[in-house]
C-alpha cells in the first residue's frame, strides 16, 4: 500500500482511543492583544533596518503590513520568528511568552507561524502527505508516511483541505498543483500546526486574478479564529482585505489606520503609493 492509501484509507483501524494533540486547540481568540513590539531596533552594518518600532496585534485581527522596499517589513517578520535578534526593545507573544528569550523552532511550538512568498511544499507527496507532515511536528517523512495518524491529527488534515478549498486536489501530488494552490497548500500546512498568529509574505505575487479572489477570501476567512498578518505590494489585494493597515517607513510606523486613511495621508502617498 502506497503512502497515499496509509493516510487515506482505514481510519478508524489507526485511530487511537482518546488520541490527544501535542497541543490544545486554541479556541477562537476574539480579544485582547497577543503581540506585543515595544521599541524594537535592528541595525545590519550601520544600517537600521528597524528604528524604535512599536506595534500592537490584537487576538483574531487581520492586519495588513504595507510599506516601500526597505522598510523593514522582512526584518519586522524576522524579529518575530526568532530569526534575528534586536539590539533594542521587547516582543511578547501574549502576556507570558518572552519572544526574544525564545530559539526560532520554540516560537513556531508557542504558535507563530511563518509563510515566505515563495511556496515551499515536498512537491514529490501528495496533498494529504504534505499535511501529514506538517502535523506530524519533527517526525521523519518515512515515519510519518508510515505510522497511524491519532483521531486529532485526522480532524485537524481534513480541517484544513476544507480551509483552502483542496479537497478533490487531495490525492494530487503537490509538484503538479497551480502556483495559488502550492500557496494555500503551505498556508494550509501552518494551520494545521494549529499557529495562533500567521505571518504571510506576499501571498498574491504571481497569481492569477482568480486566484487572488480566493487568497482573499481564504485569508478573511481565517480572521477571528487566528490572528494574520500579511506584508503584500498589490493594493488593490490589500483593499480587498484590510481592516486595518500599517505603514513601515525607515524601519518605523509611518501611519496606521483603515485603507482609506492611510491612502489619502499625505506621508504615504510621498514615501509610498505616489512611486
Amino acid at each position: 500500500m502506497n503512502a497515499s492509501a496509509v493516510l487515506r484509507n482505514g481510519w478508524q483501524k489507526v485511530f487511537g482511543a482518546g488520541a490527544r494533540s501535542a497541543r490544545p486547540i486554541p479556541g477562537d481568540a476574539s480579544h485582547g492583544t497577543i503581540l506585543y513590539l515595544e521599541d524594537i531596533s535592528v541595525s545590519f552594518d550601520g544600517f537600521k533596518a528597524l528604528n524604535a518600532l512599536t506595534l500592537y496585534i490584537d487576538a483574531g485581527e487581520l492586519r495588513c503590513i504595507i510599506g516601500p522596499n526597505g522598510a523593514g517589513k522582512t526584518t519586522l517578520m524576522d524579529v518575530i520568528t526568532g530569526k534575528t535578534r534586536p539590539d533594542a526593545g521587547s516582543a511578547w507573544f501574549g502576556q507570558t511568552t518572552d519572544l526574544l528569550t525564545l530559539t526560532e523552532p520554540q516560537i513556531a511550538e508557542a504558535g507563530i507561524g511563518r509563510k515566505f512568498q515563495k511556496p515551499t511544499v515536498f512537491e514529490q507527496h501528495s496533498v494529504l502527505e504534505n499535511l501529514a507532515l506538517a502535523v506530524a511536528g519533527n517526525k521523519t517523512i518515512w515515519t510519518t508516511l508510515v505510522s497511524p495518524l491519532s483521531r486529532v491529527q485526522h480532524e485537524r488534515i481534513e480541517a484544513a483541505l476544507e480551509t483552502i478549498h483542496l479537497q478533490d486536489r487531495r490525492d494530487m501530488r503537490a509538484g503538479m498543483l497551480s502556483h495559488g494552490q502550492k500557496q494555500w497548500l503551505e498556508i494550509g500546512m501552518l494551520l494545521a500546526q494549529q499557529p495562533q498568529l500567521l505571518l504571510v509574505d506576499e501571498p498574491v505575487a504571481g497569481m492569477t486574478p482568480q486566484e487572488v479572489e480566493r487568497t482573499a477570501e481564504l485569508l478573511l476567512s481565517l480572521a477571528g479564529k487566528h490572528s494574520v498578518m500579511v506584508v503584500e505590494h498589490d493594493m488593490d489585494f490589500v483593499r480587498s482585505i484590510a481592516r486595518k493597515v500599517t505603514v513601515l517607513h525607515e524601519g518605523h510606523v509611518l501611519a496606521e489606520g483603515t485603507i482609506d486613511e492611510v491612502q489619502s495621508d499625505p506621508r504615504v502617498v510621498e514615501v509610498y503609493l505616489g512611486e
